[in-house]
């Protein structure tokens, strides 16, 4: 069976710029489709949204996207063997670092 992989939808999967709106889902990033075949093809990819999922899923719809997504969860999946978020960072063992990483951080839509 193929690894689970764990992607954040705003922000990641579509154009999401810090702005939610409950009732609009902004449209894809660029490339996203291309992306999500190569995952899919190794991992079953599951998104993982604070978004209603009945909403996430018609948007996987109305792109032609949902044939790539194995599920949609509202957690984030402590089985994942990796995760895609754009408001993480990743721990390298060393605190310092990590501390310098945190006060500096900013997601990619804010640069």
């Amino acid at each position: 069976m193929a690894k689970l992989l764990q992607i954040d939808f705003d922000g990641v999967l579509n154009t999401y710029c810090g702005n939610y709106n409950e009732n609009e889902i902004p449209n894809p990033r660029e490339g996203v489709k291309d992306f999500l075949e190569k995952l899919s093809q190794t991992y079953r990819i599951e998104i993982f949204t604070v978004r209603n999922k009945k909403s996430i899923f018609n948007w996987l719809l109305k792109y032609e996207l949902d044939q790539y997504i194995y599920d949609i969860s509202n957690t984030k999946n402590p089985y994942a063997s990796i995760i895609i978020d754009d408001r993480a960072l990743n721990f390298n063992g060393d605190f310092n670092k990590t501390l310098e990483e945190i006060f500096s951080f900013s997601p990619h839509w804010k640069n």
